[in-house]
């Protein structure tokens, strides 16, 4: 790996030419993965692309013009300093606060490359190119700025908050709340059966540590293996494995700790107080994310998980 200082003018040339065409590809895969979501940001985006090839075609010109036809093949990965971004325009769907975050950063990072390769140059021509596109990267912040003017209306910068929103629930909060629901639910019944059939709270709280983790392994794996997201927008797989499973194990633990108190009626009371808890907050966020009605919600939470209670007293009491 060659260090920035050692490069001579040719290399800084090709090397120029060879970020120019990386970034131009990386804002048209970014305006490609945004178009469906959000086709205004996607404009601002095949726009920039455009300005990055323009660069591209300056800087061929006068490369040919000074060294020939035959460009060295020499890359960013090739030279000591530059930031290895995570290769986030391959994932989909898109993340439009990530993408907007990482195009900053790769504007930022060319602007210094080009500053401190205009040191090391000190032929007239390329110095005078080299300048040129200095100052075209720092007003590349003012052109998104007017590109975003006039492309993202506040109608579409509206629409665009909506899918940001709907992207949020589908991956994240969903899968969440599913988790939650049956960790919490699911695991009431042997839980309680095992607490009321021994009344042992270290017995009962392995029952619990094994039910938790158990439900959380199998949720996991089963929300990852049913929908890839690719058709219905939900997200990488893994990645809602993961929500799903973290929390339905919570979903089980939250009335199982409880009963690392040895005091059986003492663990048993504040059980069955997180127990309300956690179904009066799964409520909550069903109305506040899923669009239910807070008493509808209420009644489909409280009263099931309430039953399922009952139902684990009742086989423990048997």
């Amino acid at each position: 790996m060659k260090q920035f200082s050692e490069l001579t003018e040719q290399e800084i040339l090709a090397l120029a030419i060879s970020l120019e065409e990386e970034h131009g590809r990386i804002f048209a895969d970014y305006a490609q993965g945004l178009k469906d979501t959000y086709p205004n940001s996607a404009k601002v985006f095949t726009e920039m692309a455009e300005e990055e090839n323009t660069h591209r075609r300056w800087l061929f010109d006068v490369y040919t013009k000074r060294f020939g036809d035959h460009i060295p093949l020499i890359r960013r990965q090739d030279v000591n300093g530059f930031i290895k971004h995570e290769p986030i325009w391959m994932v989909r769907p898109l993340g439009l606060g990530k993408v907007r975050q990482q195009a900053e950063a790769i504007e930022h990072e060319t602007r210094m490359f080009y500053e401190k390769a205009l040191e090391r140059t000190s032929d007239a021509g390329i110095r005078k190119l080299i300048g040129d596109l200095v100052e075209a990267e720092r007003g590349h912040e003012s052109l998104a700025e007017k590109l975003t003017e006039e492309n993202l209306t506040q109608s579409a910068k509206d629409t665009e908050e909506d899918a940001r929103k709907r992207a949020f629930v589908l991956q994240y909060v969903q899968p969440g709340l599913a988790g939650l629901m049956d960790g919490s639910v699911s695991t009431l019944a042997p839980i309680f059966a095992a607490a009321f059939a021994t009344h042992n709270t270290w017995q009962t709280f392995l029952v619990g540590m094994a039910a938790s983790c158990g439900a959380g392994i199998s949720m996991g794996m089963t929300e990852a293996m049913s929908d890839d997201g690719k058709l219905t927008g939900r997200g990488v797989p893994w990645r809602r494995g993961v929500v799903t499973g973290v929390m339905t194990a919570i979903g089980g633990l939250g009335h199982t700790l409880p009963y690392l108190i040895p005091q059986f009626n003492i663990a048993t009371t504040i059980a069955v107080g997180v127990v309300f808890i956690e179904l009066w907050v799964i409520a909550w966020i069903r109305a506040r994310y899923m669009d239910t009605p807070f008493l509808r919600a209420v009644f489909e939470v409280v009263v099931g998980g309430l039953i399922v209670f009952a139902v684990g007293i009742a086989i423990g009491s048997a």
